[in-house]
């Protein structure tokens, strides 16, 4: 009987061992799922005021395992609650941060709507005729309940000649419903720097922007960041312990993290997909112009009138401007107009003359990605050959996960914003129904 027991506590340290050990090589991955939904219920909840998070979590293995919970400040994510927990703090004015205290992000800008002409502008009528039927098609309506479900549209919104001609909702979202853009917000940083060259207080060719960069990396610029040139290496795959999800769900000074990255090419020769570059061209804004999280608030949202624009920071204040930019479908539509006017609003040049057309060129180097430019991606290739050949050439996007889009024309006075949640299809619509839109309003 001794030697049993004794061979059982053998077999139950084993077991202990084991299991501890695939904890400790799982754990990257089980906290990237449960930061992503603590992260995710403390948005949708205590930002966007949506009663159920669990519409923004696509499926994955650890789904079914995870636990959140919501109070009136934080949200928090885990295994079964026990295991991987992390917790998203709210702050008014900033959104949510995954931190294990509540992080001091000083005091928001107050954000007026007076100057933003389609934040209070009257709904136009339901669309008709072409126009309302690229909408349909874009909704889905074609299609079974499921198939309309995976498809997800949210919200379309069609901005010609400057005014607001259009809009549809699905049914839980309105005008005032704060969406996420994901890697939109990339295109929206790309805004914010036009803004500080403007005003002097950087230029797309300032280097040796960290003090630590003592080699090779001190010749990166702030050109090559917004291009996604700068050569530190990166994965963007969505996967155990990779460059992205350490950055999102592990570390809690992101800039830091991405400016420790190593030279995989030298800067200004090649053009990989990046969400750790805007994120360190953002923290170093922020430290430079000592405005810290406040920076997209003060320098962009503030001029111009996006009262529901939160770009949410990291715990040390950083903006993360790879990812986290929630605004109103109407919101959204007044940065695409901003941009088509290249950075005029209300009479006054906010940009520099031109940004616009230098910032959604496609840039000449040896790329992975077809017709990233700088911040925006581009309808003309280099070689001037089309991305989307039913699409204008001077057609660009702003384009962001699960679906999101903002879609500017210049030559066809058009804005188009789509936002859903598609994790799941091929296509969400999007590229047919900016083409049906310059067809139907006159293009």
């Amino acid at each position: 009987m001794r030697r049993a027991w004794k061979v059982l506590l053998i077999v139950l340290a084993v077991l202990v061992v084991v299991l501890v050990g695939g904890y400790t090589y799982e754990r990257p991955l089980l906290v990237t799922g449960t930061g992503y939904a603590a992260h995710n219920a403390c948005a949708v909840r205590l930002l966007a005021h949506r009663p159920d998070p669990s519409q923004d979590l696509p499926g994955n293995p650890i789904r079914p395992l995870l636990k959140t919970t919501v109070s009136n400040d934080s949200a928090t994510g885990s295994i079964l609650a026990v295991l991987g927990k992390q917790r998203a703090w709210y702050t008014a004015g900033f959104g949510c941060t995954l931190a294990d205290r509540r992080p001091d992000l000083g005091t928001p800008t107050k954000v007026s709507s007076g100057g933003n002409p389609y934040a209070a502008a009257p709904s136009p009528p339901p669309a008709t005729g072409a126009v309302g039927k690229a909408l349909d098609h874009a909704f889905g309506t074609d299609l079974d309940a499921k198939s309309r479900a995976d498809l997800g549209t949210r919200a379309v919104l069609v901005v010609k000649d400057g005014r607001l001609v259009a809009e549809r909702y699905a049914d839980g979202f309105d005008a005032h419903t704060s969406q996420l853009g994901w890697s939109m917000a990339k295109s929206a940083t790309s805004l914010l720097v036009g803004r500080l060259v403007a005003e002097g207080k950087v230029s797309l060719d300032d280097d040796h922007l960290r003090p630590e960069w003592t080699d090779g990396r001190a010749d990166i610029t702030v050109r090559e960041l917004l291009q996604m040139t700068s050569g530190l290496s990166w994965d963007e795959t969505y996967a155990l312990n990779t460059p992205i999800t350490r950055m999102l769900y592990l570390e809690h000074d992101m800039g830091r993290y991405v400016a420790s990255r190593p030279l995989a090419h030298r800067p200004g020769t090649y053009q990989q997909y990046s969400s750790g570059s805007p994120t360190l061209l953002c923290s170093i804004l922020a430290t430079r112009t000592k405005e810290g999280a406040d920076l997209p608030r003060r320098e962009l949202f503030a001029p111009l009138g996006l009262a529901s624009a939160v770009l949410e920071p990291d715990a040390v204040g950083t903006p993360v401007c790879s990812s986290y930019l929630w605004a109103t479908p109407r919101d959204w539509a007044a940065l695409g107009e901003f941009a088509l006017q290249d950075g005029v609003w209300n009479g006054k040049r906010l940009l520099p003359a031109g940004w616009m057309a230098r910032t959604t060129t496609s840039v000449a180097v040896k790329t992975e990605e077809d017709g990233y430019a700088t911040g925006w991606w581009a309808n003309k290739r280099v070689d001037g050959t089309l991305v989307h050949p039913s699409l204008p050439a001077d057609t660009y996007f702003a384009e962001g996960h699960d679906g999101q889009w903002l879609v500017v024309i210049p030559s066809q006075k058009l804005v188009v914003v789509r936002l859903g949640f598609t994790p799941t299809r091929d296509s969400d619509r999007t590229i047919g129904l900016a083409a049906d839109l310059v067809r139907a309003t006159g293009g």
